[in-house]
């Protein structure tokens, strides 16, 4: 079998996921798979990162307990499959969630897993543990997790304070793995050991991660690659002629804009490309907890001085979605209709009348045409962060706001918010899970480490208690719809939009499916192989 240099993946924020598909003589063995990675990951643990270049490269190294069925683009709770876990049961009013495990599965450096593992990772998330993770931004995922407590090896349950359907959709997101016990978090952070498809190699900061195939996987017959290896190129046209050229065999998962996938197209004809919403909110982050954004009248005017179309047209010639919290439908399940979401200020269709609104907010808060307001706005040194913010800068000055722009590397962006350390941001908001327990928890619950705003509502945050127990979904979805109203109404986190972004593979490289609503849920790289 001839081996073929590869790299690269497929999911993500459209986010790919890879399924077996009946091609003339089966899928074959062998391949390195090759991609190109957009910026360099702060570390190569997946439960302190915050960001799908993390998750890309590191998800083949891991399984969860569950998953989504890696075959169908839309992930929803009816397909959610065992991985480590072999069957799954409610009981006790729903209030305890019980896992049988699969037996005889081995961690990458040879341990038996066992249900000590399960309890370990878990107790670490909920802050339980005697070992802590350094960041821990989806703690709030588990607020309502008792305690995890284990029957023998292969038998593990999640005890509950009240019923919380969502637990297995987040049991299912590519951001909950199953660590190793005896493996530290610290070295998780620097070589991460799995139950997954393939074991960890190296990762050399800046250039290059790889992975190799895992001999001794549980699932037989997987992985069909030899392996995978990512080359970091944060310059997103020279990542693009690369792939063009043949020296990669597919882009960075959702990282081709509308208008460079027209020269993708025009220069490589035969490749593949698929472009779907990637439920990645790009939203304003607003320090409200110091002057001058403690100021609730300039928060508005922010809000109302947006022109979504406008930056949908600039940087997806249109393919892009206005929305609240929650991706939009019809590929998001939760998203507010449009007839609801055009009566909050700011969402209807006459910006010029808005931004008229914006100004006198300004003028009361003290500024106006002689007198304006200078910020720097921070964002990721990434393409998908400072296009916006370059955009936002320039229609904020429409209500006497003067942006300078702050851009900040990867592995410093998220710690740097994540403390508060700032003024305005220009970020983009990943949901792991189309799920409204994920987003309201993660991103609005007062003392989130993903809250990067500072915004706390008790009020509103007992509504999310209250969507969260509800187990009809039409009632569910009209309570978060209610409460996704309200957060843009309170200028909590400002939605801009929802991107429309490419993925392309060349022919050869098969097993590959486009999901439409997550962008964390499909980076096993087990069903891939390549028909070269």
């Amino acid at each position: 079998m001839r081996s073929v240099r590869a790299l690269a993946a497929t999911a993500a924020l459209s986010l790919l996921a890879f399924s077996t598909i009946a091609f003339a003589g089966g899928p074959k063995q062998g391949g390195i798979l090759r991609m190109y990675h957009r910026d360099s990951p702060g570390n190569a643990s997946i439960h302190e990162g915050a960001t799908y270049s993390l998750n890309v490269p590191f998800m083949p190294v891991f399984n969860n307990l569950v998953i989504y069925k890696q075959d169908e683009a839309q992930n929803r709770m009816d397909n959610i499959l065992p991985e480590l876990a072999e069957s799954w049961a409610w009981a006790g009013d729903n209030k305890t969630l019980t896992f049988k495990l699969r037996q005889g599965v081995k961690w990458h450096d040879g341990k038996p897993f066992t249900s000590a593992d399960v309890k370990c990772t878990f107790d670490m998330l909920m802050g339980k543990a005697q070992q802590k993770f350094r960041q821990n931004p989806r703690k709030t995922w588990y607020e309502q997790v008792n305690d995890i407590s284990t029957n023998g090896d292969f038998e593990v349950s999640f005890n509950l304070k009240r019923p919380q359907p969502s637990l297995l959709a987040l049991l299912a997101s590519g951001y909950t793995p199953v660590y190793p016990c005896h493996v530290s978090p610290g070295d998780m952070r620097t070589h991460p050991i799995g139950t997954g498809p393939f074991k960890f190699v190296e990762f050399k900061a800046n250039e290059s991660i790889k992975l190799t195939r895992n001999t001794d996987y549980w699932r037989e017959g997987r992985p069909y690659l030899d392996g995978i290896e990512f080359t970091i190129i944060p310059n997103r046209s020279t990542a693009i002629l690369a792939f063009v050229a043949g020296k990669f065999d597919m882009t960075f998962p959702t990282e081709v804009s509308i208008p460079l996938l027209k020269d993708v197209k025009s220069q490589a004809p035969n490749a593949v490309c698929v472009v779907e919403p990637n439920n990645v909110a790009t939203n304003i982050i607003v320090n409200s907890s110091a002057p001058p954004f403690d100021n609730i009248d300039i928060r508005r005017a922010m809000a109302l001085a947006l022109d979504r179309k406008a930056f949908i047209s600039i940087m997806f010639e249109g393919q892009g979605d206005v929305g609240g919290t929650l991706l939009p439908p019809p590929n998001g399940l939760w998203g507010m209709p449009k007839e609801m979401l055009e009566t909050i200020p700011g969402y209807g269709p006459d910006v010029n009348a808005n931004r008229e609104q914006a100004k006198k907010l300004m003028q009361k808060a003290g500024y106006g045409p002689d007198k304006h307001l200078a910020v720097k706005i921070s964002t990721r040194n990434i393409p998908v962060y400072r296009d916006p913010a370059v955009i936002l800068i320039d229609q904020l000055k429409s209500i006497y706001i003067d942006g300078e722009l702050d851009v900040v590397e990867t592995a410093n962006w998220f710690p740097k918010i994540a403390r508060k350390d700032y003024m305005l941001g220009l970020n983009l908001t990943g949901n792991a899970v189309d799920d409204p327990d994920q987003s309201f928890y993660e991103n609005y619950s007062c003392g989130s480490e993903r809250n990067y705003t500072n915004y706390c509502n008790k009020e509103i945050e007992k509504l999310f208690d209250g969507q969260s127990q509800e187990t009809d979904i039409a009632k569910r979805k009209k309570l978060v719809w209610d409460i996704d109203k309200k957060l843009q109404e309170d200028v909590a986190r400002p939605i801009i939009f929802h991107a429309r972004t490419g993925t392309c593979w060349q022919p050869y490289v098969k097993g590959v499916t486009v999901m439409s609503n997550s962008s964390y849920n499909g980076y096993r790289y087990e069903d891939v192989w390549m028909d070269k």
